[in-house]
C-alpha cells in the first residue's frame, strides 16, 4: 500500500505539471495553476503516509537533526510522507513560477525546460527562474502576480 501511495503522489501533481508545460496557453491551465486547491488530494495521501509515524514525524520536525531524519526515512510511511511534502511543496513552486512567467510574458519555449527542471530538482530550477524573472522584471514593478502569498 505504502508503494502505491508513494507512486500516487506524483501522478496526482503530474496533470498539473503537464498542462502548465505542454498547454500552457489554455484558459484551464491558468485557472488550475491559479488555485492552491491543487495539492490538497497530495496532502491527503500525505496524511494518510504520515500517520503511522507521526510520532516519528514530529520528533523529526520538533527536533530536527540527521539522526532523527534518517530513523524517519527508514520507514517505508516516513519516506513516503517526507516525498509527498516535496511533492506538493514543488507543485506549489511551479505553479506560481507558471503565474510569473505568464504576468512577464516569459516564453513557453524558455519556461518548459525550467518548469522541468523544478520537478527534477527545485532547488536548481527556481534560483534560474528567478535570474529570468530579475531580467524580464522592468525597472520599478514590483508587483507580484495575483493571488501571491509575497
Amino acid at each position: 500500500m505504502t508503494g502505491f501511495l508513494f507512486d500516487l503522489t506524483f501522478l496526482l501533481a503530474a496533470p498539473v505539471w503537464l498542462l502548465m508545460i505542454f498547454a500552457p496557453g489554455l484558459r484551464a491551465t491558468e485557472r488550475l495553476a491559479a488555485s492552491p486547491l491543487t495539492v490538497l488530494p497530495i496532502l491527503a495521501v500525505w496524511a494518510v503516509l504520515a500517520a503511522p509515524v507521526l510520532p516519528e514525524l514530529w520528533a523529526a520536525v520538533t527536533s530536527p537533526d540527521l539522526d532523527t531524519f534518517r530513523a524517519l526515512t527508514a520507514h517505508p510511511n516516513g519516506a513516503g510522507a517526507l516525498w509527498a511534502q516535496v511533492i506538493a511543496w514543488d507543485l506549489l513552486l511551479g505553479q506560481w513560477m507558471y503565474r510569473e512567467a505568464r504576468r512577464l510574458s516569459v516564453s513557453p519555449l524558455l519556461m518548459g525546460p525550467l518548469l522541468v527542471l523544478t520537478i527534477l530538482l527545485s532547488p536548481v530550477g527556481l534560483p534560474l527562474f528567478l535570474i529570468v524573472r530579475a531580467v524580464r522584471t522592468p525597472r520599478g514593478d514590483h508587483r507580484p502576480a495575483a493571488g501571491a502569498l509575497t
